[in-house]
């Protein structure tokens, strides 16, 4: 367990936000964070529970304890068809992804590339492409990070919805996650009617991809549309693809007739987010040291020195415009801090 004080964060979150915070503690061990807890005074509060804060937006310096999973390991075992694979929470989710795919153990491919760890899959519901992980999330250990108990918490109680959790919610800073585990499949079934998943396909002339063509196109279309966090800082998307009620949708379609969506049941539908700040001229645009990706518009970038208030700022002048123009209010999708 590494526990520094006065820490930099800068290389803890991906916009590259320079900020510190009063305690700085990496869990290497589940077994470590029990007597944590029992040793925790007001001191040491307020608690930030980060992953690889590749969804996390620092406004500025945090004035207390930030916490951080470093713990390893994966374990696999079968059963009727299904391999169910616990994970350490400190795992890169995509190198959990990379090797699910090399073992032949199926349904995360669409999931490649996502930035971040294994424990802030649980906490924030990852997507792309037509897959949810909460369909994949078997259990989740914790622990309680007011009575240092270990818990088994089952996915059913944890609320998921679209990019969204308790965790997020009533349990944020309540627990700290040390290991997922997931129920894959032993047989491929692929998802492809997402996106321009068949027209990639189809440019690189493969009819019926394996597990690994798959996750290599889905790889193509993120690098494609998203910029690289080592040149300009983001956290991936910012905002949370709107979900409307089909009337406000008619409404709309009445007015932009090319307006994209994607049918969530009778009475919903879903918006992206980066087609409405496209349409209310932000993408490429910036204010001051942070701006709009010019490939993406769901995506904030560090421009350069940028601070997480210009951040901040820019993302709510961007809500602010999208209200105005089109009545939907668009949330954000990172942990604003």
């Amino acid at each position: 367990m590494r526990d520094i004080s006065n820490f930099n964060l800068k290389a803890y979150n991906t916009f590259g936000i320079e900020a510190t915070c009063r305690r700085f503690v990496e869990i290497e061990k589940a077994d470590e964070v029990t007597p944590l807890v029992c040793s925790l005074t007001s001191d040491d509060l307020p608690l930030l529970i980060i992953g690889g804060g590749s969804n996390l937006l620092l406004t500025g310096n945090f004035d207390g304890t930030v916490i951080k999973s470093a713990i390893k390991g994966v374990e696999s075992t079968s059963e009727d068809g299904h391999v169910f694979l616990r994970c350490g929470s400190g795992e890169t989710w995509d190198d959990i992804v990379r090797l699910c795919v090399d073992h032949g153990w199926y349904g995360t491919e669409n999931l490649s590339l996502i930035p971040g760890d294994v424990g802030a899959t649980a906490v924030q519901n990852i997507g792309a492409y037509g897959t949810e992980v909460c369909n994949l999330i078997w259990s989740i250990e914790a622990v309680d990070m007011v009575t240092g108990l270990s818990e088994t918490i089952d996915p059913k109680d944890c609320d998921y919805a679209y990019r969204d959790s308790r965790f997020k919610h009533e349990w944020k800073n309540k627990y700290f996650i040390t290991a997922v585990t997931y129920r894959l499949s032993e047989t491929f079934h692929p998802v492809l009617d997402y996106g321009n998943i068949r027209d990639e396909l189809r440019r690189f002339e493969i009819t019926k991809p394996t597990a690994a063509q798959l996750r290599q196109v889905i790889i193509g279309i993120r690098n494609a549309k998203l910029p690289d966090v080592k040149v300009e800082g983001n956290a991936g998307s910012f905002f949370v693809n709107p979900v409307i009620s089909r009337e406000k949708y008619l409404q709309l379609q009445a007015n932009y007739p090319q307006m994209p969506h994607y049918t969530i049941d009778e009475d919903h539908e879903k918006v992206p987010a980066g087609w409405l700040i496209e349409r209310c001229g932000w993408k490429g645009r910036s204010l001051g040291n942070a701006g709009v990706h010019d490939r993406q518009a769901l995506v904030l970038v560090n421009r350069g020195g940028a601070t997480g208030e210009e951040v901040l700022a820019l993302s709510k002048a961007i809500k602010a415009d999208v209200l105005a123009r089109f009545g939907i209010e668009i949330s954000t999708e990172v942990n604003i801090v």
